[in-house]
């Protein structure tokens, strides 16, 4: 049987590139981040910490991207 694993609490982070925060974000659990920033402090950059659910932190991690048209702001030329 598979042992399931929950997480409190998730973080979304960007990647460094070359030394700067300009590549890709991604989403862990807040316990993963405290691992990665032990074993390599300042190689990313954190974007928003204490999300209560991995969805939240996929949508915050996404932005508009992936929204529906009518739920974005139209705007007027």
């Amino acid at each position: 049987m598979r042992k399931v694993q929950t997480f409190s609490s998730w973080v979304v982070y960007r990647m460094n590139v070359e030394g700067k925060p300009s590549g890709p974000t991604g989403v862990c659990a807040q316990e993963e981040w405290a691992v990665m920033q032990t074993t390599q402090a300042g190689q990313h950059t954190l974007v928003r910490g204490g999300i209560a659910s991995e969805r939240e932190a996929e949508q915050v991690a996404r932005g508009t991207s992936g929204d529906s048209f009518s739920s974005r702001t139209v705007r007027k030329a």
